[in-house]
């Protein structure tokens, strides 16, 4: 049975971006064909200006919402990154192993470094660094499958990168993971700003839907949501990218086909609310059982205990081989 990695990074409430890119897919697909870990990743949250309690916080409610999702205990394994001490024992590792250049060419480096800038802000040395963190992530399991967005590949090939220069250096030790983008996953993009992805720690959430919103909220954020100047409902990504968005994501929780959708509707609005409805009913199980879940803590604390330990156990083991393989005296 292949092994699969991802997280989730605890910088904001998590979206129906978030939903209908990765986790819906986690739910139905991976974590039913593989041997799935889905890690809440909280130390990558450390890499800009933060509130440590918010980080606690959203911690626990990305934990919640995974769940809340249909991710079974069962069937894979669910913790946070900072209970399993080998992610940072291996980063500092595969740093030794990374070049600075390769680091200062990461495109989401280059990009959140000049927003910093521009702020008046100083760059954190772990923003730049954070790519071999993900790197020690993915290898810390010998992972074989990483299902990333397209703005995530850049870091895969880093991890595989590492992994190679560290086998050929230092002995076999690493499994060379390789990225897949599921086609069924849906790239959601912001309703106001239908040119860019809707992130969960975008500073205006007028175009984001947060899984947690409630259902007024949500039909009003959709029903407000940028269109475009062309008359009539037609599906076109590059000329008509608000159009486009309301369509996939009326497809993406239908199932169904974005082209096929545009010729059943004659104006914006019945798309819009057809849409928000769809992404009402589409969450309403969701934010039930989390509410259930977040009544009771204790069954999420005890999942996220197993989670940790099951991840040790299977990372332990590889991350001391690589250490030895390095040079590093062996513990006594």
């Amino acid at each position: 049975m292949a092994r699969i990695f991802s997280g989730v990074k605890p910088t904001g409430h998590l979206t129906l971006g978030n939903y209908l890119g990765a986790v819906r897919r986690w739910v139905e697909v991976d974590q039913h064909r593989a041997d799935a870990l889905f890690s809440i990743v909280d130390l990558h949250a450390l890499t800009v200006e933060h509130d440590p309690a918010r980080v606690r916080r959203l911690s626990r409610q990305a934990a919640t919402l995974l769940l809340a999702a249909g991710l079974d205990p069962e069937r894979c394994t669910v913790f946070v990154q900072s209970h399993v001490d080998e992610h940072a024992r291996l980063s500092y590792l595969l740093e030794c192993t990374a070049a600075d250049g390769e680091m200062r060419r990461m495109i989401q480096y280059k990009e959140k470094a000049a927003r910093a800038r521009s702020a008046g802000e100083s760059v954190r040395l772990s923003l730049l660094t954070y790519p071999v963190l993900m790197a020690a992530d993915i290898l810390a399991y010998g992972t074989d499958e990483v299902p990333v967005g397209d703005d995530q590949a850049q870091h895969v090939e880093l991890t595989r990168d590492l992994a190679v220069r560290f086998n050929q250096r230092y002995g076999h030790v690493f499994t060379v993971p390789r990225a897949t983008h599921p086609e069924v996953a849906a790239r959601v993009m912001d309703l106001q700003d239908p040119m860019s992805k809707m992130g969960k720690s975008h500073e205006n959430g007028a175009g984001i839907v947060y899984l947690l919103d409630d259902a007024d909220v949500i039909r009003r954020k959709i029903m407000r949501a940028v269109t475009d100047s062309g008359q009539g409902v037609e599906y076109d990504r590059a000329s008509r990218p608000g159009v486009a968005n309301l369509l996939e994501i009326l497809a993406a929780c239908e199932n169904g086909n974005p082209e096929a959708l545009a010729g059943v509707y004659e104006s914006y609005g019945a798309l819009k609310r057809d849409t928000a409805e769809a992404v009402v009913e589409l969450l309403r199980p969701l934010r039930e059982r989390h509410a259930e879940l977040a009544a009771g803590p204790r069954y999420v604390d005890e999942v996220l205990r197993t989670g940790a330990e099951r991840s040790r156990a299977l990372a332990r083991p590889l991350v001391d081989r690589a250490y030895e393989a390095i040079g590093l005296l062996p513990a006594g």
